[in-house]
């Protein structure tokens, strides 16, 4: 037999076997009962009456009032609001700071490069609740940054950085951050160096170089790095939990709480579909945008 041995048939699905009853049992089965839940009612002590109801999706947008008429209530919505515009906030400091890291160190000598990589990585050995912790060191009143302020005489009284957005989005950024430098150093490294030295000899400068030649070859990478900030950060739930004490809540923890003390799981289930429809409707716009040409130099 000249070329490589072809599989039969059924040499082919024994192959691929063990590998779709995992995905079809702990991807699969679960993914299809998320939508089933939903549509069932609630349980006073946890889990689902097998009934069919869409109360869970009533419940997004509306309330009973004292009369037990529906009247539109916003806090679903605007937590879910919150949550697109924190995660898009996190990705977009992200690639604002990571992309000057992945560049710097793509431009580096391969034994260097290592190193550096090696240092990106760091913050990964160290538990996440842990590093979301220790921000809470840092910004809070009594924290590094008030008091670095007060002894310099900056400030008289503590600003108040703890349990706010603000203090959310630096959370996310710190965590997703090395998702962005990542697949945007990937990106780069790959990039033919004389096209870099073709441009530099037909007169570019530095900020002409990298506006026409590294910023299109790196669009793949940054599409990518995007992706991998914005989908983990929109269902988020330790760093608005810790970092805004519970009051500015993410669609992440208002489905962990659906689960946990409220004991609703038809709404926590229809907040999950939201949520994965928002997580579909970012890579359809992506895969789009790729089909479509806009995403190549």
């Amino acid at each position: 037999m000249t070329g490589p041995a072809r599989l039969s048939r059924g040499g082919i699905a024994l192959a691929l076997g063990p590998a779709l009853v995992v995905v079809g049992l702990f991807l699969v089965v679960p993914l299809l009962l998320v939508p089933i839940a939903s549509f069932m009612e609630a349980n006073p002590w946890g889990g689902v009456r097998p009934a069919f109801s869409v109360e869970a999706y009533i419940q997004v947008f509306f309330e009973e009032d004292f009369t037990g008429e529906l009247i539109f209530n916003d806090a679903y919505p605007r937590i879910v609001l919150r949550s697109l515009a924190l995660a898009a906030l996190t990705t977009a400091l992200c690639l604002l700071a990571g992309f000057p890291v992945a560049y710097v160190i793509a431009l580096q000598p391969k034994s260097r490069q290592g190193i550096l990589l090696l240092l990106v990585t760091v913050p990964f050995w160290t538990n996440l609740l842990i590093r979301t912790y220790s921000w809470i060191m840092i910004l809070r009143d009594e924290g590094l940054i008030n008091n670095g302020l007060e002894a310099a005489g900056v400030i008289e009284e503590p600003l108040r950085l703890l349990y706010t957005n603000g203090a959310i989005a630096i959370g996310l950024v710190y965590t997703f951050l090395p998702f962005m430098v990542l697949p945007i150093y990937a990106a780069i490294e790959r990039i033919d160096r004389r096209l870099i030295e073709a441009a530099h000899d037909l007169y570019a400068n530095r900020r002409a170089m990298l506006r026409h030649v590294v910023l299109p070859l790196a669009r793949p990478g940054i599409a990518a790095g995007a992706i991998l900030v914005f989908v983990p950060a929109l269902g988020s739930f330790i760093a608005p939990a810790l970092l805004g004490g519970g009051k500015h809540l993410m669609i992440g923890n208002l489905i962990q709480a659906q689960f946990g003390a409220s004991r609703n799981w038809p709404f926590g289930s229809a907040m999950s579909l939201i949520l994965l429809a928002a997580v579909l409707a970012v890579l359809l716009w992506q895969a789009q945008r790729r089909r479509s040409g806009a995403w190549q130099p």
